[in-house]
């Protein structure tokens, strides 16, 4: 072999062990971070790497844990294992995210959080706070318009209190499905799922619009405030419902 032929092979092995091992914390120093995005603890590389906390937006993750397959950009993808914190953290996560230019899949999700780390500082209506725990699990994903194409999962709304100038309403554990209906991500639940005597869906649509068609009736598990509103939501049908209909944005956002 030539010395050219042992030069260039030399500089690609480099250049190979260069890339495997740059090291995640100098990644994030010369990353453009936004102003509000805060790292500390950065270590590993960023095919496999850590970061102890991470802030967004005062909302913080801890332990967070990454794994890139560098044999998937031979693909043209990007395929990402990540965990963040553990049952001892307020919050956690993991799962298995994929990114190509079909767009985004996701096998294996989970999320847990307290209500306050979603809702952050975004103020609700009629002065509305909620308390609880929210656990997201989703078995397979795959991004599509104006949301998906494919979608399978659930969502847990544990010890959910809501509080607003209305009342107090305890409302308890909520189970809710997830499904994909014509490009469109739905949440539904019926009275097997929850204690308070609803059935119906909530569908999200593009420019953070959501779509409620569901109804309600009275139940002896529903708390006093609660069932005293009722009739607020309109005119009891035959079927002893009351209806709960609701399209625009998001509130809140």
């Amino acid at each position: 072999m030539s010395l050219i032929k042992k030069i260039i092979i030399g500089v690609l092995v480099y250049i190979v062990f260069l890339v495997v091992l740059f090291p995640a914390s100098v990644a994030v120093r010369l990353a453009p971070l936004p102003a509000n995005v805060g790292i500390s603890g950065v270590s590993g590389s960023i095919w496999s790497g850590s970061i102890e906390t991470l802030n967004i937006q005062q909302r913080q993750l801890e332990q967070v844990r990454w794994e890139l397959s560098p044999w998937s950009l031979f693909l043209g993808k990007v395929t990402l294992d990540f965990q963040v914190g553990s049952r001892a953290t307020p919050v956690s996560a993991k799962g298995l995210i994929t990114w190509s230019m079909g767009g985004v899949s996701a096998q294996g999700l989970r999320f847990e959080a307290p209500d306050s780390f979603l809702i952050g500082n975004a103020k609700l209506p009629f002065r509305t706070e909620i308390n609880g725990e929210v656990s997201l699990l989703v078995e397979t994903l795959k991004q599509g318009k104006p949301w998906c194409e494919q979608l399978s999962g659930k969502l847990f709304l544990n010890q959910t209190n809501v509080k607003n100038q209305f009342g107090n309403y305890p409302l308890g554990n909520i189970e809710l499905g997830l499904s994909c209906v014509e490009g469109k991500a739905q949440l539904a639940t019926d009275e097997s799922k929850n204690q308070l005597g609803i059935i119906g869906t909530l569908q999200l649509d593009e420019g953070n619009m959501v779509k409620v068609a569901a109804k309600i009736k009275e139940t002896n598990e529903q708390p006093e405030d609660m069932r005293k509103s009722l009739s607020i939501l309109g005119k009891r049908a035959e079927d002893g419902y009351f209806p709960i209909v609701y399209q625009g944005r998001i509130p809140g956002l």
